[in-house]
């Protein structure tokens, strides 16, 4: 699904990422956690495209396709999806409408006519039930006065109505109560799939109580240090990640 090769990135000159190797299978959840600034963000951005960055060396495979010269849309248009840390607001623009703009750009990329009315309709239907979202909530100008809940909920309503192959997560549970948070990580649960693959980019081993990933992965530094499955973020939250730092340091 998704294969990264030595991956370096920098941003205004500044070197973030030193050298990634990670490789991400169908059906598979990696979270990866790591200190404030290890470039958790950062890796994220680039994955989907984000033009602020930029790879100095290495590859990024979607599907054993290299996607680095796509533009963040086509990345979109071919199953990259990417959750922000900190949601736009757009006023004026409901969240239905948004996500009809979104499905369709999507379809016309593969040469697909726009989705009927109804089916539209049905689709977003079932998929809101799915995530306990309220009929008056689509109506809403997309994220204006929405609460921290409220916005992440919007986007992995997204993510449902998107159907993406490869869904990245970033800091999903920043600012979430524990309702919110179940919330979403249920939403997350019911949308993995043999077909797709979700990365967790998480400072908090919470989220990973109610979704279970089948590898953690450290990065500090730019690099990935330390992989395991999910008993190492447990690992993590009881002794922090200062006994990392040391061992990358020794």
């Amino acid at each position: 699904m998704l294969k990264i090769n030595n991956l370096h990135a920098s941003v205004e000159e500044k070197s973030i990422l030193k050298g990634i190797n990670l490789e991400v299978k169908a059906g598979e959840v990696h979270a990866i956690m790591g200190p404030n600034g290890s470039g958790k963000s950062t890796l994220a951005s680039v994955i989907a495209g984000k033009e602020e960055y930029e790879v100095t060396d290495g590859n990024i495979l979607l599907e054993n396709e290299d996607i680095e010269e796509l533009a963040a849309e086509e990345r979109a248009h071919k199953g990259v999806f990417l959750s922000f840390q900190y949601p736009v607001e757009i006023p004026g623009v409901s969240v239905t409408n948004f996500i009809k703009t979104a499905i369709n750009a999507n379809r016309k990329a593969k040469g697909l006519e726009d989705m009927p009315a109804n089916e539209m309709l049905k689709l977003i239907r079932s998929k809101s039930e799915m995530l306990e979202i309220d009929r008056k909530f689509l109506s809403r100008s997309l994220n204006q006065g929405f609460s921290g809940g409220e916005k992440k909920r919007n986007e992995i309503f997204q993510m449902a109505m998107l159907e993406p192959k490869l869904a990245i997560l970033d800091e999903t549970d920043s600012g979430l109560d524990i309702d919110a948070l179940r919330i979403v990580a249920n939403g997350v649960n019911k949308l993995k799939s043999k077909d797709n693959a979700v990365i967790l980019i998480t400072h908090y081993q919470r989220l990973l109580d109610y979704i279970k990933p089948d590898f953690v992965h450290v990065l500090y530094n730019g690099k990935i240090v330390k992989s395991g499955t999910a008993a190492l973020a447990h690992e993590l939250e009881e002794k922090g990640y200062d006994w990392i730092k040391e061992e990358v340091n020794a």
